[in-house]
Parts: structure tokens; C-alpha cells; sequence
């Protein structure tokens, strides 16, 4: 490892507070760079957060002295000195005193690491002091602004996160800084985008593939996106390059915990400890923050906690002064049943902190476990008096919950209070990733209590009526299911409540198959011994209540369980039994009509389960069953015979008129349609009607009708419940749409605004009540800030436009559409001003490397739009030139920038692009003999010349201002000199290309001409060796021309030599920085041609021919050859004709393609 990365890794052990592993990597600096300071300090630093007081003391003032550390070294003195058990005031006030006093003079890597010290140290204020005086000192120091960004990451703060990541992108623009790349995916993890983040973290380990951190940030990122799979492949991954690295047994039993993989097993976290031993054996914070996550996840698994209490009792002897390390052990106790033992803790808890309150509600906890009633009460009435100035706790509101229980009160007051408890518990975990954090802030534990505590207030059989807060629960259970798919507890808890509410196939599918944990860990031997168990319990079920009402209920979660195992034919077979005289027998013919569906694909046998349904019980639940099965098979004419023969037994249903509308409208009978809905709705019926006959007017362009449905269904007075609440955005964002139609834009706005407002809302309470809905309300969310950009656009508000589409990335910021469009309007606000034609020929180059040149005709129209007078300016002249010459058109090009070439402005510029043009019309890679790859045309020698003449006369008008002017002048004399192919005159280019190249430092121009000389002459190797060295430079977009002409040409040489893939490398460089670039994808269909791969070969000639404006009739044949070679005879056929219909005459691609892929077409 360099030192950079070394001092990264510092950062990272610091940051996370690994201080041996610090001090491990500062001793290894030591040793590689023996006289760089900063490990000697952070190795002291090292020594003392491990509580070696005085050692560290001594090297700090070995180090105070030494230039680059005198300052972070004083201010650790004084760090040292206030953690000593006896601080020395008089040392402590001699180093602020000489802090104050070298601080005036300090050079910028005395401030940097003053800052970098306070930042670790927690004092992130001032240490942006020390930075931002470093920056100014340094005119904009890289590494100074990399500690900014981090520094504005500690806020925690959304708008300082968004400043940070800006910050890192741009840096990481110039290349590879390991500190901001693992920056920028902190900042991406921060807001969620966990996908950016990861796709950060692989190029961190792409780049730097012994960077452990990058390794563990992955498998955190993993983590945070569910991906179990993935978490394991990582962790395992890791371990077996650090075996003895504490991170990797830490990642490994969070994956062996959380995931299910052999959690009971005996020696569960020997391996960590073993590593804690070794690695941290003095850090008890870490030995606390390990226990916390895992305590509470464990299901209460007895080896598990007895590991654990090891663990944090070994905090307590490493700081016995912590109060959190006991009220943490009272805490473990409880989970292990030692109430007494816990006592013991949470009092020792209280002597050390008398303010603490969470020792007094595990004490709390403890009474009422142990039926201490009256006690209990009396402390919780005076917590309830201080409520209000501590705020609302989840833990307090449940032992209230508890102690009412115990006292017998009313349900209806414990249901309230659990309630609560939800309300609050939850409303702490928002913004939180998958984590080690999270698992502790969600303490299924604690949710799995007030389950347990719920259901045994709830109907002991079902049949009986629910409670909200069971239901409530349920999703707080598949939450844990989702997040710790582990805890079996949860699983089976989860069916219990299942059961109670008469969902019994979910609950069957809970118990037997839950899909989460038996399909990805069908191998592992408990999991199996699972199945063999449940399929013994359903045995002696069937036993037990054959002859009972729940008889069937049992056969047939029997037979989900034969599906589960992929026995199709035995659930059949089972389920075959149920007669429609018996109870559950809709439930049956559903199972086996999705098994006929899904597993058999027979949609005949799928309809006739849901028809015999119908006959044997013709009731509108049967008909609205089978109309839904015809849709499921696309039937709709069959739906809407079911749907009505419903409507007829129940005509004040919405729902079936909703149903029957939308029927109607997959056949295109909207007249019937309409008149269904609005039959629905002056019935009284559901008002979420209005939403569907709205769309349907929408589309039929009834705009009047539909505004009216839409006024009607949001008439109505505020609403809170949820459901109504996303009803009303939806109405809200189609009546803008509606607006929109009818030319309303204002109204559209106003619509727009509203739905915004309520979908805040709708998002606010989203995640807790309906979290599987999060992501459909987030793209809304999206849509509505996009589509109110959009009406910015339109109104030309650019600010307006920009910050909405930047709040629609907030919501999704996966969406390119909106990035792409950000990008836009950003140029667009400048540009869009008369004149500012300097703008518009910045966004023409930028949306060349985008790819995007079909864009640019729609910038000139506007342009001609916000000025008549635009085709008579010099600037749109030269604008229209430069994209006329980007897309294969050379010679109008020559024309527009003619037209500008005697303004004061755009002369000096447009002279130079003609005399580009005037040097190679074609823009062919200059210097190449490569007569296979691109088909030169014979030019005539006199053409040569007289194009040659040409560019001399135009070199007399151009007077650059400035020495890089000058020079500039000197490359395209000389570049002249080198069109002309005479020895002579090359060789005299060649000298005046080396003297630049010699007195200006790595010249790029330069040094491209010289390497095109050495070409002209058939000096190959010296010229590979001048583009060598450009190659290895940083790219910039002042020379962005030059670098690409450059690439192609080394990538010439390559392909001559047959090294493929040294010139694959070369042109995908191109294609990063220039997407439009027509050689590159020529080159790439020329090697893929070589090799054989003619569809990948025609899918680069394709890109050529689209960039090229299908302008080059060599191009043109190549694609049509290699469409020809992977047998796409229409596509080689249409080709032909673009080609022909351009070049009549254009030789043997009639004869050679056209002919022979016609013939491949006959029968």
C-alpha cells in the first residue's frame, strides 16, 4: 500500500473508532516511511485512546517540534493531558500557549492535520477553522477540501451531504482519490441511493483491491439492500483474505445471525472474540456496540446471550465508570429470565449516573416482572409527571401498557397505550440503512414482546372480530420477517396472528413455506428437520381433527406444503377431495386454479375451477372471482358476463362497477363504460370511481367532463386516513394532466402544487402504516416535481425548473430522464438570453460527448425563436458550423463558419476550425496507411495542394493575443507543412513540434505532432512512444481534441499489430469522453469484425453510421456487410439503400450486399 491509502485506512480505523487496528497501520507506516511524521503521530495517538496516558505524553513531545504535526501534536498534548486521572494544568495551559503562538505562522500540512485531529476527536468546528485557512492559504488545496466535504458529512445535515457529494464528484473528476471515494459513497449511503454507493464502492475496489474498508462498506451496502445472497458472498469473500481481521468474524456472524445461517450454533462469536482478543483487546466501546445489535436480534437464544454477557462484562472491567455497560447487562439479564441479577446492574447503573433514565426503567421493569405492582406504579406516576419535558419514550409508554395489564384495566386503554408504543418505537428508525444501527434502534425483541403482549389480549380463536392493533402489529412482524429473516420467532408469531384473523394461507405459508428462509437455505440441515416437523404436525393434525369444521382448513395447508416442496400433483390430488357442500371449498378450487395457472400453465383447467365455483354457489363473490380469472387470462369480454351477473345480486357496488369499466375498456366499448361509471357514482357509491372515468375522459379527449369528475371526487372536506389521502394526489396530479390538455397551464400548476403538498404527507406516514407501498409513492412523488419542472420549462423559470427536477431526484435518484433534463435546463437558463451564443456552442460540444447531437436542431429553432434576427449573428453562424462539421458535414460547415470568420468575436475561432476542415474534411485519423479500415478515397495530389493553400491564406488572418496563441499558431503552420507529405517539409514540422514539446512541459498538441510525423515518415515506434506518454497523462478538456486524436491513432497502431485489446482500452477511453466519436465505434466494428462477431461488429458500425448523420458511404458499407454476415438481410437491405440513395455509384455494394442479402431473403 502507497502512503495515501495508508493514511485512508487511518482515517477509516479512527473514524470508526478501531484504534488498535490504527495503531497496527501506523506502525506499518513507520516502518515503509520511517520519516513521515504523521504515522509517528497517529501511532501516539493510538497508544492513547488504549489508556497508555503517559507513553503517549512523551511522544507527542517528541513530535511538537517537527513542522508538519507541530500543531495537531500541541493540541493532542492538551487532549492527553485533560484524559489523565490527574491533569497537569500547567502543561495544559504551556501548550494552549504555544498552540496560540505557532497557529499565526503554521503551513498548510500543520493546519490540515490540526483540522484532521479535531475532527476525529469530535470537535468538527473547529477543525473547519483550521481547513478553511488551509484551503484559502493553499488557493484551493485538493486534500483540504476532501476534509470540508467530510467535515459537512458530520453535520448530518441533507443540504451539507448534498454539498459533500458535489465536492467529491468533482474531485474523483481529475482522478482517483481513495478518501473521496469513500466520501462520496458515505454521502450516497447517507441518502439512500444504496445502489450509487455500491456501484462507488466496487471502483474503490477495482482501484485499490487491498483497501479492507471498501470490502466491508460493500457488504454494509449489501446489507441496507436486502441482498442476502450477496451479504454472505462478500463476507465470505473477505474472510478468506483477512482471516484474522476482526471486521471479517464481525461480518460474518452479523450474515450467521441476522440472515438464519446456523445461528444456534454452540460456538457462535468464539471466532470474534478470539479476534476482539487480538485485534481491540483494550476498546470496550466496541465490545459494548457489538452486544447491542446482536442481544436484540438473538430470539433470546440462551448460548448466544451468555456470549454476549462475556463480552460486555469485559467492557465493564476495561471502564467500570460506564453506566451504559450496566444498564446494557440489566438489560441481558432481563432476556435471560435473571430478574434479580438484572436488579443488581440497573442499581449499579444508578450509583454511577443518578440521573440515568434508563436505569430506572429497566428497574421499572424488573418490579413489574417480579409483581412488585404497587412500587411500580408510584415510580411511573412520577415519570409521567415529568413526561412532557422529556418528551415521548416508547419505553415508558410500554410500561405504562404493562402496568395497566397487570392492574386489569380496561382493553381498550392497553390496546391505546401499545398503540403508542408503535407510533413512537418506529418513528425513530426513519433514515436509518439495513444495519448494525438499525437492528439495534428496531429491537425485534422488543417488537416481538408487544406482539406476544397483543395477541393475548386479542381473540383466542378465530372467527372473532380483530383489533387495528393486531393488524398493526402484523406489519411490525413482517418488517422483522423482511429485515431479520433469521428470527423464527417472527415467522411463527407471525402465523398466530394470521391465523386469528382467518388468513390461513398466509398462515400456512408462514409456518411451512416461508420463502425467505427455506428457499434460499433448502440445503441446511435444520431447515430440512423444519419441513420433516411440519409435516409430522399436519399429519397428527388431520388425525386430530378429522371430522371437525377445521378438518379441511388442515388438508389444506397440507397441501400448500406439498407445493412447497414441489409435489404439484399430490396438492392436487388433496385438494380434489373438497366437495362444495364442505366449508373452505372456494379456498380449494382457488389454490388449484393457481396451481393449474402458475405451475401447469393450463389456463382451460385454470377457468373451469372458478366456473365450477360459480355454478355450485351463484353468488356475486363467485361471479366477481370468475370475471377476475377471465381478465387474469386476458378474457374481458368473458369478465364483463361474469362481472354483470355480480351487479345484478348487488347493484350498489362500486367496486364491481370499477371492475366491470375497466373491462369495458380493454374491449373499447368506452361508451358503455362511462356509462357504468357514472351510474356508479350517482348511486352514491365509492368515490375512488371518479378517478378511472376521469382517466377514461382523458383519453377520449373529453377534457370538460373529466375536470368536472375530478372537481367532484376532491370536493369534499379534509381528509386524514391514509387511503384517502394518496386518493386525493392521484386526482390531483391527473386533473393537472387534464389542465395541461385544455392549455391551462397556471390551473396545471396549481393542481400540481396541491398534489405535492398532500403527497408530503402520504410519505410522512407511508412507511410505517404501508411500507410495501413506499416505492410506488416516491415515484409519484417524482412524477409530480418532474412534471412541475416541466411547466417551468415551459414558462422559461430555469431556477424553478432546476429545483424541482433536483427534488425529484431526492424521491428517485436512480432516474436518468431527470438528471439528463437537469442538465438541460442548467444550460438552458444561460443560454436562453439573447446573444449568448458563447453558451449555446458549450452545450452543442457537451451534447456531442453525451451522444446527444439529435438534439441540438431543437436549441436552433429556440434560438430563432427568442431572436428573428438570430441567422444574421456571427455566434449562431458559428454554432450552426461546429454542428454541422460534428455530424459529418464538412462542407457546410466551411460555409456558416465563413460567415463568421470576420467578426471580432467568433473570427479567431471559426479561422481555426476551417483551416481543421480545409486539413482533413474527412476526419480521418492523420498519418494512418490503414487502407482496409476505412477505405481513403483517392484524393488527387492537386486537391491536396489546393486545400493545403487554402489553410495557409486563412493562417494569414488569424492574430492570436496571447503566447498560447502563439504557439497554437506555430501547431497549425506546422500541421500544414505536414499535409503536404514531402519529407522535407514533415521533417521540418517534426523539429518545430520537438522544440515546443521541449520548452512547454508535456504539450499535448505538440506532442500529437510529432507522433503524426513519425507516422508520415514510417517511424511507427517512435511515434507509439510519444502517444504512449500521452496516453498515461490525466485527460483535460482544454486539449479533449487532441487526446482523442491521440488515442485513435495508438489505437491504429495497435490494431496493425494485432493487440486488440491494448486498442479496445484506447477507444472505450474515446467513447467515455466523447460518445459521438464515429472512429472509435469504427475501430471497435473492425476488431469485432476480425473476430468474428459480426452482430457486435454491426452494433458498432451502427453507432459510426448514426454519429457519422449516415454521411460516410464506407461506414455505410461496412454495417451493411456485417448486417449481411450475422444474416439481418432486412437490415443489410435497408442500409444498402441509405447508402446507394446518397452515393448512386457508390462500388460493389449492389453487387457484394444488396444482391446476395435479397437472395437470402427468397424462400
Amino acid at each position: 500500500m502507497d502512503s495515501e491509502v495508508l493514511k485512508t485506512l487511518i482515517n477509516y480505523y479512527c473514524k470508526e473508532r478501531y484504534f488498535h487496528h490504527m495503531l497496527l497501520v501506523a506502525s506499518e507506516g513507520i516502518k515503509r516511511y520511517g520519516s513521515d511524521p504523521v504515522f509517528r503521530f497517529f501511532h501516539a495517538y493510538g497508544i492513547l485512546m488504549e489508556g497508555k496516558v503517559q507513553e503517549a505524553l512523551r511522544e507527542f513531545e517528541a513530535l511538537k517540534n517537527k513542522q508538519d504535526v507541530s500543531l495537531c501534536s500541541l493540541l493532542a498534548l492538551i487532549y492527553a493531558h485533560k484524559m489523565s486521572p490527574n491533569p497537569d494544568r500547567e502543561a495544559i495551559l504551556e501548550a494552549d500557549a504555544r498552540l496560540k503562538d505557532q497557529r499565526k505562522g503554521a503551513g498548510q500540512k500543520a493546519l490540515y492535520h490540526a483540522g484532521l485531529f479535531l475532527w476525529h476527536v469530535g470537535r468538527p468546528e473547529k477543525a473547519r477553522e483550521y481547513i478553511d485557512r488551509m484551503i484559502k492559504m493553499s488557493d484551493g488545496s485538493k486534500e483540504g477540501h476532501i476534509l470540508k466535504a467530510w467535515l459537512d458529512i458530520t453535520r448530518g445535515k441533507e443540504p451539507y451531504t448534498k454539498k459533500a457529494l458535489r465536492c467529491f464528484e468533482e474531485i474523483l473528476e481529475d482522478g482517483n482519490d481513495i478518501f473521496a471515494l469513500l466520501g462520496k459513497a458515505q454521502c450516497l449511503e447517507m441518502r439512500q441511493n444504496y445502489s450509487g454507493a455500491l456501484d462507488t464502492v466496487n471502483q474503490m475496489i477495482v482501484n485499490f483491491p487491498s483497501f479492507l474498508p471498501a470490502f466491508v462498506k460493500k457488504m454494509k451496502l449489501q446489507l441496507a439492500l436486502q441482498d442476502w445472497d450477496q451479504t454472505v458472498e462478500t463476507a465470505q469473500s473477505y474472510l478468506a483474505l483477512w482471516y484474522d481481521n476482526l471486521i471479517s468474524h464481525l461480518s460474518r456472524e452479523i450474515c450467521s445471525l441476522f440472515i438464519g445461517n446456523d445461528i444456534w450454533r454452540p460456538q457462535f462469536g468464539q471466532k470474534l472474540e478470539n479476534a476482539l482478543d487480538a485485534m481491540e483487546p483494550q476498546n470496550d466501546q466496541l465490545f459494548y456496540k457489538i452486544t447491542l445489535a446482536f442481544s436484540r436480534t438473538c430470539g433470546r437464544s440462551q448460548p448466544i446471550l451468555q456470549k454476549l454477557q462475556t463480552l460486555l462484562e469485559r467492557a465493564f472491567s476495561l471502564n467500570s465508570q460506564r453506566p451504559e455497560f450496566a444498564i446494557e447487562l440489566g438489560y441481558q439479564m432481563i432476556l435471560q429470565g435473571k430478574i434479580k441479577e438484572a436488579v443488581k446492574w440497573y442499581k449499579s447503573a444508578m450509583a454511577l449516573d443518578e440521573s440515568s433514565i434508563s436505569s430506572l426503567f429497566g428497574f421499572i421493569q424488573c418490579q413489574l416482572i417480579e409483581g412488585q405492582i404497587e412500587e411500580a406504579d408510584q415510580q411511573l406516576e412520577f415519570f409521567s409527571a415529568v413526561q412532557q419535558s422529556m418528551g415521548k419514550s416508547a419505553e415508558l409508554t410500554y410500561l405504562h401498557a404493562i402496568l395497566a395489564m397487570k392492574k386489569n384495566k380496561r382493553q381498550e386503554e392497553v390496546i391505546n397505550l401499545l398503540n403508542d408504543v408503535l407510533d413512537i418505537h418506529f418513528s425513530h428508525l426513519e433514515d436509518l440503512p439495513l444495519g448494525l444501527q438499525y437492528f439495534e434502534k428496531l429491537n425485534p425483541d422488543f417488537l416481538l414482546e408487544i406482539t406476544f403482549n397483543t395477541v393475548y389480549l386479542s381473540p383466542a380463536s378465530p372467527g372473532q372480530p380483530v383489533t387495528p392493533l393486531l393488524r398493526r402489529c402484523t406489519s411490525a412482524l413482517e418488517v422483522i420477517v423482511r429485515t431479520v429473516p433469521g428470527l423464527l420467532q417472527a415467522v411463527f408469531l407471525i402465523a398466530k396472528v394470521k391465523y386469528l384473523s382467518e388468513n390461513h394461507i398466509k398462515c400456512t405459508f408462514y409456518i411451512c413455506m416461508d420463502n425467505e428462509l427455506l428457499g434460499k437455505y433448502n440445503n441446511n440441515i435444520f431447515i430440512s428437520f423444519l419441513q420433516h416437523e411440519a409435516a409430522k404436525v399436519l399429519q397428527d393434525a388431520i388425525h386430530e381433527f378429522s371430522g371437525t369444521s377445521e378438518e379441511l382448513r388442515v388438508t389444506i395447508a397440507n397441501a400448500d406444503l406439498a407445493l412447497a416442496q414441489g409435489d404439484t400433483e399430490r396438492a392436487l390430488s388433496m385438494l380434489r377431495n373438497v366437495t362444495a357442500e364442505q366449508p373452505y371449498f372456494i379456498e380449494a378450487k382457488e389454490k388449484m386454479a393457481d396451481i393449474y395457472l402458475k405451475h401447469r400453465k393450463e389456463k382451460m383447467l385454470y377457468i373451469t375451477c372458478y366456473r365450477e365455483i360459480a355454478e355450485r354457489m351463484p353468488n356475486p363473490r363467485s361471479f366477481l372471482l370468475l370475471g377476475d380469472a377471465y381478465m387474469n387470462i386476458q378474457e374481458p369480454e368473458e369478465a364483463i358476463v361474469a362481472y354483470e351477473q355480480a351487479l345484478n345480486q348487488n347493484p350498489k357496488d362500486g367496486t364491481l362497477a370499477s371492475k366491470i369499466g375497466k373491462a369495458l375498456v380493454k374491449t373499447h366499448n368506452y361508451s358503455k363504460a362511462i356509462t357504468y361509471y357514472e351510474a356508479a357514482l350517482k348511486s352514491g357509491q365509492q368515490n375512488y370511481l371518479c378517478y378511472d372515468l376521469a382517466e377514461l375522459l382523458l383519453k377520449l379527449k373529453w377534457y370538460d367532463k373529466a375536470e368536472k369528475v375530478l372537481q367532484h371526487a376532491l370536493a369534499h372536506e379534509p381528509v386524514n386516513e391514509l387511503s384517502a389521502l394518496m386518493e386525493d394526489g392521484r386526482s390531483q396530479v391527473l386533473l393537472a394532466k387534464v389542465y395541461s390538455k385544455m392549455e391551462r397551464p397556471g390551473d396545471a400548476i396549481t393542481s400540481l402544487q396541491q398534489a405535492r403538498e398532500l403527497q408530503a404527507r402520504v410519505l410522512k406516514r407511508v412507511q410505517m402504516e404501508q411500507p410495501d407501498a413506499v416505492p410506488a409513492q416516491k415515484h409519484l412523488a417524482a412524477e409530480i416535481c418532474a412534471e412541475i419542472a416541466k411547466h417551468s420549462v415551459a414558462q422559461r423559470d430555469y431556477e424553478t425548473a432546476i429545483k424541482f427536477y433536483r427534488e425529484a431526484l431526492v424521491h428517485c435518484e436512480t432516474d436518468n430522464k431527470v438528471t439528463k433534463d437537469i442538465k438541460c435546463c442548467q444550460y438552458l437558463k444561460y443560454y436562453l438570453f439573447l446573444d449568448n451564443y458563447m453558451t449555446l456552442s458549450r452545450l452543442i460540444d457537451l451534447l456531442r460527448r453525451c451522444g446527444k447531437l439529435e438534439d441540438v436542431p431543437r436549441f436552433f429553432l429556440m434560438a430563432e425563436k427568442c431572436n428573428p434576427r438570430a441567422k444574421l449573428e456571427p455566434g449562431f453562424q458559428y454554432c450552426k458550423g461546429l454542428y454541422l462539421w460534428y455530424t459529418g458535414e464538412p462542407n457546410d460547415a466551411l460555409r456558416h463558419f465563413n460567415k463568421a470568420r470576420k467578426d471580432s468575436d467568433w473570427g479567431q475561432n471559426a479561422l481555426y476550425n476551417m483551416i481543421e476542415i480545409c486539413l482533413n474534411p474527412d476526419n480521418e485519423t492523420i498519418g494512418v496507411p490503414f487502407d482496409t479500415l476505412s477505405l481513403f478515397k483517392k484524393i488527387l495530389q492537386e486537391s491536396v495542394q489546393l486545400a493545403v493553400r487554402t489553410a495557409e491564406k486563412l493562417l494569414k488572418e488569424l492574430k492570436p493575443q496571447t503566447i498560447q496563441g502563439h504557439i497554437q499558431l506555430r501547431i497549425m503552420e506546422n500541421c500544414c507543412l505536414m499535409a503536404t507529405k514531402q519529407k522535407s517539409n514533415v521533417e521540418q514540422a517534426l523539429n518545430t513540434f520537438t522544440e515546443i514539446a521541449t520548452s512547454e512541459k508535456d504539450h499535448i498538441p505538440a506532442l500529437l505532432g510529432m507522433a503524426t510525423a513519425y507516422m508520415i515518415l514510417k517511424q511507427t515506434p517512435r511515434a507509439r512512444n510519444q502517444l504512449k506518454r500521452i496516453a498515461k497523462m490525466n485527460w483535460n478538456p482544454i486539449d479533449a481534441e487532441e487526446f482523442e486524436k491521440s488515442w485513435l491513432l495508438l489505437a491504429d497502431i495497435y490494431i496493425q499489430s494485432a493487440k486488440y485489446d491494448m486498442a479496445e482500452e484506447l477507444l472505450k477511453r474515446c467513447l467515455r469522453h466523447n460518445r459521438s466519436c464515429c472512429k472509435a465505434y469504427e475501430y471497435m466494428g473492425y476488431i469485432m469484425e476480425k473476430e468474428q462477431a459480426y452482430t457486435d461488429a454491426a452494433l458498432n458500425y451502427e453507432m459510426a453510421w448514426k454519429h457519422g448523420n449516415q454521411m460516410n458511404p464506407a461506414v455505410g458499407y461496412k454495417l451493411a456487410f456485417n448486417y449481411l454476415k450475422a444474416k439481418k438481410y432486412v437490415d443489410a437491405i435497408d442500409v444498402c439503400h441509405q447508402v446507394l440513395e446518397a452515393h448512386p455509384s457508390y462500388p460493389k455494394i449492389r453487387k457484394d450486399i444488396l444482391d446476395k442479402a435479397r437472395t437470402s431473403l427468397r424462400p
